[in-house]
Parts: C-alpha cells; sequence; structure tokens
C-alpha cells in the first residue's frame, strides 16, 4: 500500500493541523485574487494589509504551518533580531510563540516598513521596536531597487534609489545574548554575515535566507564558512524541488535569483 501513502501524503499533510486547514481556507478565499494589489486579510484572529496576496499566502505556510522560525529559549522574553519583517507576519509569529519576547524588527523597504508599522499597531502587537532602515554592513545607506511585496533588493533590477542603512553589528554587539537572530534581506546576507561574523557566538538560534542573483557571485561557501567558524550546527532546506537542474537554473521562474536556500543554525 505504499503508493497509496505516497499518493495520499500531501493531502493528508494538508489538512493535518489547524494551521495547515486554515491555509487551506485562506488559499480558497485569497488563491485567485489579482496580484500586486494592496489587500486587507484576515488569519488567526489578526487582520493586516499586505502588499500582494500570493506572498502573504505563502509566508503564511512557511512561517505558521511549516514553522520555520519555531525555537526553543530557556526565558520566557527571548531577544529576538527580525531582519527583512516585511509586513509582520514573523514578528505575529514570534510574539503568539512568546508574548514577552523584546523583539527589534528591521525592514527597509519605505512603504513596506510603514504597512509593518500599522499592521502591529491595529493588532494591538507590542513589545516592538520598528527600525525601518536596511540592514547593512555600514550606516552610511544603501542603494536599493523598490519592488512590490518581498522582492525589494539591493539586486533588483528597478531603479535604485539610496535608502538609510543600519550597521547590524552594531546592534549585536549591544547584547549579552541573541535567542534568535533572523536574516532575510534579499541578497545582502553575504556582506551582511561577513561584517558580522566576529559578533555571532552571542546568537544563541540563527535563521539566514540565502539569495544568490543571476550574474553575480553566489557566495554560499563563505556564508557556510561563517556559520561553521561560529559554532553552529546547520540544516539547509531548499524548498524546492528542481527538475533538469543543469538546464532549469532559474529559482521558481524568478528572472533575477537561481537559487535561494533557508539555513536553520543551532547550538547544541
Amino acid at each position: 500500500m505504499y503508493w497509496l501513502k505516497y499518493l495520499l501524503k500531501e493531502p493528508f499533510h494538508a489538512l493535518k493541523t489547524r494551521e495547515a486547514r486554515e491555509f487551506v481556507r485562506l488559499l480558497t478565499r485569497y488563491g485567485d485574487k489579482q496580484r500586486h494589489v494592496r489587500s486587507n486579510v484576515q488569519f488567526a484572529g489578526y487582520r493586516i494589509s499586505v502588499p500582494d496576496l500570493m506572498s502573504f499566502l505563502w509566508q503564511y505556510k512557511e512561517i505558521f504551518v511549516d514553522e520555520f522560525y519555531f525555537f526553543k529559549a530557556d526565558t520566557p522574553s527571548p531577544v529576538i533580531y527580525d531582519c527583512g519583517a516585511n509586513v509582520g507576519m514573523s514578528v505575529i509569529y514570534f510574539k503568539k510563540l512568546f508574548p514577552n519576547a523584546r523583539i527589534t524588527a528591521f525592514e527597509a523597504e519605505p512603504a513596506i516598513a510603514a504597512m509593518l508599522t500599522a499592521n502591529l499597531k491595529n493588532n494591538q502587537v507590542q513589545g516592538v521596536s520598528i527600525v525601518d532602515k536596511a540592514v547593512w554592513k555600514d550606516n552610511e545607506g544603501v542603494w536599493f531597487g523598490s519592488e512590490t511585496a518581498d522582492s525589494s533588493s539591493i539586486f533588483s533590477l528597478a531603479e535604485k534609489k539610496k535608502i538609510s542603512s543600519v550597521r547590524l553589528k552594531d546592534y549585536l554587539t549591544r547584547e549579552a545574548s541573541i535567542d534568535f537572530l533572523k536574516i532575510d534581506i534579499e541578497g545582502a546576507e553575504t556582506d551582511v554575515l561577513e561584517d558580522c561574523r566576529t559578533e555571532l557566538g552571542r546568537v544563541k538560534n540563527l535563521f539566514v535566507e540565502f539569495h544568490s542573483y543571476i550574474g553575480n557571485q553566489q557566495g554560499l561557501a563563505n556564508i557556510m564558512q561563517i556559520i561553521e567558524e561560529n559554532g553552529f550546527r546547520y540544516y539547509i532546506d531548499t524548498n524546492q524541488h528542481r527538475t533538469r537542474p543543469f538546464v532549469n537554473h532559474q529559482y521558481k521562474n524568478n528572472d533575477v535569483m537561481d537559487l535561494q536556500l533557508n539555513i536553520s543554525c543551532w547550538r547544541e
């Protein structure tokens, strides 16, 4: 009966948990709507504004169904740095997990940062410090291409403008210990981690979303070296299955990116 288990595996997992069933409900409600239009959505008792419904759906799946950011802390008030907080889905998840967490949320895209601020305020999510600047290797600003949803980056093909930045290393240095550091900054992670490599010993759990942009050096080996030299164990998830990889180079039909990896790091 292995063949039957194989065929039914995905439907089973799609309905296994309350969050998974909620995802199916959200898919049926929002999955066919027009993309890249600002919309109000409701889920799990929250109501937030999002710039793109499809991006919201997959954020919900990754964060609330697959629980990419779940971790255990030895304190009820862990210190969490959320670099690339987008519209606040990850912050809401962290606050559900640890209501007394002290969270610093960074978001570079000005329009998205405004949504993040409004979403947290409208849902009475407290104990969050919002930094509406790009996480970078210095405080001198960075050239940044603004796009809709969650794809704005220093590698964007859109017209770039210089926006304010903060040096993440300076923030890490102020903390004796960081319970969770999330870095999802659309390609800037390579430079930022290189700059922070001497301070990552303060971090207990680290999540890095690695992005490789076509025409640029991939740099994964350097990131993994930094992670290993700081004493982390890690798990790498491509979150994709790519057929014919030697000829199918692009990531999910993305015209600027050829690889995205989720790297979860912890200490034993």
